[in-house]
């Protein structure tokens, strides 16, 4: 079998990182298995579709490094690949299985509709269709038709027995056919819905496998019921469990989580979030953690997917991406920090390069590291008991003596580089009797008014420059 996967999204907004799983998981079973990856765009539900999305997609998609074979943007032997633009294909499909049996013409009106749903709520039951429509007299459908009266096309599920379909995670699934809805098909714009273009397309572009949510699961019964009515091989379904924010709430934009677009921007690295993502629901079976995108295609199997739910923990992407930035090369990191440097100091007033050096072991994500330089630009006010450290010995008192001894050796230095400052720092220590992190931590706080920064005082008083740096040590004086 010529393995063809395709990732369908529809174009609402951002790629949410379920998503962007399903995604990955799908490119990498068809890049493992020497198959066809396809992008789809499925549009059939137009009110909700926000301007833009479409190309946001495109962005995401090149952003996470899953190249399609076939796609809108790039061509292939089937498409069109947006659904919108293959209507005229739903409705042959669906007169076609009319006259099989397997659908029927619908022209109850909204109200009819309204009224049963909300009798069946009354009863304390689930609304379904009563097939009314079903059982008119095959001359008033086609006259009706005729007249141009408004329709819809409804699947013809049948009233008893039962409807399954094998999946690679769940096994065997089947359900009585009487719990089934006889779910709209064509809309009465013409337009398909979701269910049913979902089913045209995938037997039209030869889709051997299937990967989704399992929120899907219960809908897959009645695609297979429509794949027999046709006559078609339905695909192999891979129904994918669900990634949760926590224990109880699946991740949603609508409560603040991140989307994947959203991840890049906050200077989370694609490599980070695609290894960590592509963690979520599988196991390559080892205690192996780290891999890059290559290695995935190489390894991903369906035997390492599990059914139960993941937990999206932003701490251990956290983690992931601090491990990432830690490897980069220096002049990648450099690249990288740049912007989110000048966001807080002026780059013609700093020495950008030095600062990189001093954060690229200790960056975790790059929207951190403003918060991490700000001082630089701006002496932030402090307590004088930020001075206080008992693994140094030191409190404000001490702290105190170790400025007024540091002032003028300071001052005495004219070659203001970091070597000729650590020399004069280091030679002066020992004549005091005080030990080195009794002065420097004191120091440390004077010049950045911090407990932590990236850098000690030598690098910090450096990067000031000589004005500034004897300004902020003589300002902290004072306040002792």
């Amino acid at each position: 079998m010529q393995v063809r996967t395709r990732f369908a999204p529809s174009p609402t907004g951002y790629l949410h990182l379920g998503g962007l799983r399903t995604a990955l998981y799908t490119y990498l079973f068809a890049r493992r298995n020497g198959g066809t990856f396809i992008l789809r765009i499925e549009d059939t539900d137009q009110e909700r579709e926000v301007p833009g999305a479409v190309e946001k997609i495109y962005a995401s998609m090149r952003a996470a490094g899953l190249t399609y074979d076939e796609g809108p943007d790039v061509g292939g032997g089937y498409g069109p690949y947006v659904q919108t633009q293959r209507r005229h294909l739903y409705l042959p499909h669906a007169e076609e299985l009319v006259k099989r049996g397997g659908a029927y013409y619908c022209f109850c009106t909204k109200e009819r509709l309204d009224e049963a749903r909300a009798e069946a709520e009354k009863k304390g039951e689930s609304y379904k269709y009563d097939k009314h429509c079903l059982r008119l007299p095959k001359e008033e459908v086609e006259r009706r038709l005729a007249a141009g009266d408004m329709h819809v096309i409804r699947q013809n599920v049948p009233p008893t027995g039962r409807a399954g379909f094998d999946d690679v995670l769940y096994g065997h699934v089947e359900v009585d056919c009487s719990t089934l809805d006889d779910n709209v098909l064509i809309k009465a714009d013409g337009l398909p819905t979701y269910n049913f273009a979902n089913v045209v397309d995938d037997h039209l572009m030869a889709i051997t496998h299937v990967m989704r949510g399992t929120e899907y699961l219960s809908s897959a019964p009645k695609y297979n019921l429509l794949y027999e009515s046709f006559g078609w091989t339905p695909p192999m379904y891979v129904h994918l469990p669900v990634v949760m924010r926590d224990a109880t709430r699946k991740l949603s934009k609508r409560y603040g989580d991140p989307s994947f677009e959203d991840l890049l921007e906050m200077g989370y690295l694609k490599e980070a979030v695609i290894n960590f993502i592509a963690l979520l629901g599988w196991s390559p079976r080892s205690e192996r953690e780290f891999f890059t995108l290559p290695e995935l295609e190489e390894c991903f199997d369906l035997e390492g997917l599990n059914k139960s739910p993941s937990i999206f923990d932003m701490n251990k992407l956290t983690w992931f991406n601090f491990e990432y930035m830690r490897k980069l090369p220096f002049e990648e990191f450099l690249t990288l920090a740049t912007p989110w440097l000048s966001k807080v100091l002026d780059p013609a007033k700093f020495d950008f390069r030095r600062i990189a050096e001093l954060l690229n072991t200790r960056t975790e994500v790059l929207n951190r590291i403003p918060e991490m330089v700000d001082f630089l630009a701006e002496m932030p006010e402090f307590d004088n008991e930020l001075y206080t450290h008992k693994k140094m010995k030191t409190d404000p008192a001490v702290a105190k003596a170790a400025l007024a001894m540091m002032r003028p050796v300071l001052e005495g230095v004219s070659d203001w580089t970091e070597e000729s400052l650590h020399a004069a720092i280091m030679e002066r220590i020992p004549e005091t009797g005080m030990k080195t992190g009794q002065v420097l931590w004191p120091l440390r706080i004077a010049l950045s008014g911090k407990a932590s920064t990236p850098g000690g005082a030598v690098e910090i008083a450096y990067l000031l420059g000589r004005d500034e740096a004897l300004r902020r040590l003589e300002a902290s004086r004072s306040k002792l």
